[in-house]
């Protein structure tokens, strides 16, 4: 049951409610946390992807922004397996690194791009809730870090690599366990994985969160559309655990050198007697139905 201290959770508030460049401070003040100075939303991304239709659920949440250095942040809210998220994740970068150069423009004005990807899913394996991944160029045979101090004689770069090459945050929501949030940006990821957060909190964002996203001051058709979709998101992932938990046990049973494939075709039979969407059928087992 709601209490005067639920809040809607983000990843539903971003689709739905949060549309307007009034309501852009609450993403700020994530972005802001996560990169430790001021962050501006630029727009929400408009795509497929953030159509109201009947597969709403399945949707995810594009947003870009740029930092005070003028660089690029993209910020992607993903709520279901895709089994082929990072190459999407690259894609993405890829496209808005040629978008933001024309034709004649010297290399040197190719845009920095952060990734920003909060996940609902489990992707990959690892203990954190926070990673951060970078281009690091290694001696094959020493180990060392090439440096990039200058570029022969001519000309001396402005640059330096951690200026150039795309970064990329992932934020695994689900892998979050503290109880306490001791930091701005442990306060955001438990409102992230739960929808809480603290009546006085200081974090960026989540101040105006409290007054804009409370559940009760919602009026009853908006508070039936979101008790649905929590609704609707507990009975997917009971389905999706259930049809992998079978497709594995029945695909290993084959054998180790045909398991993953009997595992995903198994899998894959249970999800569509189940009636689940098929593009989120491909997204979980790699096949296309």
């Amino acid at each position: 049951m709601f209490t005067d201290n639920s809040f809607i959770r983000l990843d539903w508030a971003a689709k739905n409610i949060l549309r307007d460049k009034a309501d852009f401070e609450i993403f700020e003040g994530l972005l802001t946390v996560l990169f430790n100075e001021k962050v501006k939303i630029v727009e929400l991304l408009e795509s497929e992807s953030n159509k109201k239709d009947k597969d709403d659920k399945y949707n995810r949440v594009d947003i870009k922004a740029k930092n005070s250095h003028d660089e690029i942040i993209l910020v992607e809210i993903q709520l279901d397996p895709d089994a082929y998220y990072l190459e999407r994740v690259l894609f993405g970068v890829s496209k808005a690194i040629t978008e933001h150069i024309t034709e004649g423009q010297y290399y040197d004005e190719v845009k920095k791009v952060y990734s920003i990807s909060i996940l609902y899913f489990n992707l990959g394996t690892g203990q954190d809730y926070l990673y951060h991944g970078t281009n690091v160029f290694l001696g094959v045979n020493t180990g060392d870090t090439l440096l990039f101090n200058g570029q022969g004689k001519k000309r001396i770069r402005k640059k330096k690599r951690n200026d150039i090459f795309p970064e990329y945050y992932i934020i695994r929501v689900g892998s979050f366990e503290k109880e306490t949030a001791t930091t701005p940006l442990e306060e955001w990821v438990r409102y992230l994985k739960t929808g809480y957060i603290s009546p006085d909190t200081n974090a960026p964002g989540l101040q105006k969160a409290r007054e804009r996203l409370r559940v009760l001051s919602m009026d009853d058709a908006t508070r039936k559309a979101y008790e649905d979709y929590l609704f609707n998101k507990c009975i997917e992932k009971n389905v999706i655990e259930t049809a992998r938990d079978d497709g594995w046990e029945n695909g290993w049973e084959s054998g180790w050198e045909n398991g993953y494939e009997e595992a995903s075709l198994t899998m894959l039979q249970h999800l569509q007697a189940m009636g689940v969407d098929e593009g989120i059928i491909s997204q979980i087992t790699g096949i296309k139905p």
